[in-house]
């Protein structure tokens, strides 16, 4: 079961991203710990995790996968459960490239734009449920349903399945994280679900990725369902939480500054350079790296078994490498943000995920160019590693 939160006192050497503070606005905190430190600490998770403060630092870490490894069980309170091995996000070198080259097919530009109409016609009928009605939920009636049917038409399952998918990413990602028991149950039931699907595929191949993955060969050897598995329940959380979290945290924005609303709505050609500047200013993932050995990263000493939280939402804020960096500018024209990772590990959805952004967010604009908050309504803020707007009750102007 979850324990309650125990307030933090000081972030520097107790941050916690399940403090209250951290998820209502993480920003002032970073840019405090900008001031004091060059890296924050935390005893709350593991053996103690680590918290880059700079883009230069995140992307060093990033680029040694030597020295911080992706074999890990992520960061948890305690530290000491299995959450699961997840190809190929927690392979290292040599491993890693086989099986990301495996995958990669389904997600390179070519590939995704065929998906373009189909998501785009979710993207409609969503939309126009809110504006029939004048009011509804930005992020549950529609960013947490896009992504869904984007993954669906992938791995080739069936899309009426999505409550099921977005319960097992939030006991998953959010429950989960402090709650093992959850966590571990809804893993498996993932894998007994793809199971079934891949077994079907076996009988019955497709065009799909499933159909693939059970043919694929890696150095003359077919992979094993073990390894399947795993790869498939990345595909479905990683493939929907993240990018629901950006688009909601887009659509966040829209509701709360109608100035750049009425902007994106009168110049449509500012969208894609408007998108880049959302998945900066609101980036949604951290992910984790094991310590692999004793190393002295920009003035701090890491330990072998340490762990390393790797904020790209702070790197996206650093104000050494962007101006005003806590300024969301629609029209920002040099934006070397790390929303989607560095390095090996870079992820390799960017192209569905911008996409599915770019869809998203036009069709809701152009179905409802005047919203706003409903009054007296509750923004929730997911917690955990992955950070975006949960709830966004909007009414149609």
């Amino acid at each position: 079961m979850s324990e309650p939160i125990v307030p933090v006192e000081d972030f520097a050497t107790d941050w916690d991203f399940n403090d209250p503070a951290w998820v209502e606005d993480p920003y002032p905190i970073w840019n405090e710990l900008r001031g004091r430190c060059p890296m924050a600490h935390t005893d709350r998770f593991n053996e103690g995790v680590w918290l880059p403060l700079t883009h230069q630092a995140v992307s060093d870490i990033a680029n040694d996968t030597d020295t911080f490894s992706n074999v890990h069980h992520g960061i948890r309170r305690g530290g000491t459960t299995d959450r699961g091995y997840f190809p190929p996000i927690n392979n290292d070198p040599p491993e890693h490239l086989p099986i990301r080259r495996a995958i990669l097919p389904f997600f390179n530009p070519k590939q995704v734009e065929q998906w373009r109409a189909k998501i785009l016609e979710d993207c409609e009928q969503r939309v126009q449920v809110i504006a029939d009605r004048g009011r509804g939920d930005a992020a549950v009636e529609y960013a947490q349903h896009i992504p869904v049917g984007a993954i669906a038409t992938i791995l080739g399952i069936d899309p009426d399945d999505g409550d099921q998918f977005r319960r097992w990413i939030r006991d998953i990602i959010s429950v989960g994280a402090d709650d093992a028991e959850v966590m571990q149950r809804a893993v498996g039931e993932v894998r007994r679900y793809m199971a079934r699907e891949m077994a079907a595929r076996r009988a019955d191949p497709g065009t799909d990725l499933i159909s693939h993955l059970v043919t694929t060969e890696i150095d003359g050897r077919p992979l094993d369902d073990d390894l399947i598995e795993r790869i498939l329940v990345l595909q479905l959380v990683a493939g929907i939480d993240t990018t629901w979290s950006s688009i909601g945290a887009a659509l966040w924005h829209l509701a709360t500054h109608p100035d750049d609303r009425r902007r994106l709505v009168a110049e449509p050609e500012l969208q894609p350079t408007a998108i880049e500047e959302f998945l900066r200013a609101y980036a949604p993932v951290n992910v984790t790296r094991r310590v692999t050995r004793a190393v002295s990263v920009h003035g701090v000493e890491m330990a072998a078994g340490d762990h390393v939280m790797m904020t790209f939402p702070v790197a996206c804020r650093d104000p050494e490498v962007f101006d005003a960096a806590d300024e969301v500018i629609i029209d920002r024209a040099q934006n070397r943000h790390v929303a989607f990772g560095v390095g090996i590990h870079r992820c390799l959805g960017s192209n569905l995920a911008r996409l599915e952004m770019e869809l998203a967010i036009a069709t809701f604009l152009n179905r409802i160019p005047e919203f706003e908050l409903a009054p007296d309504s509750q923004v929730e803020w997911s917690t955990g590693q992955i950070r975006g707007p949960r709830a966004i009750p909007i009414v149609v102007g």
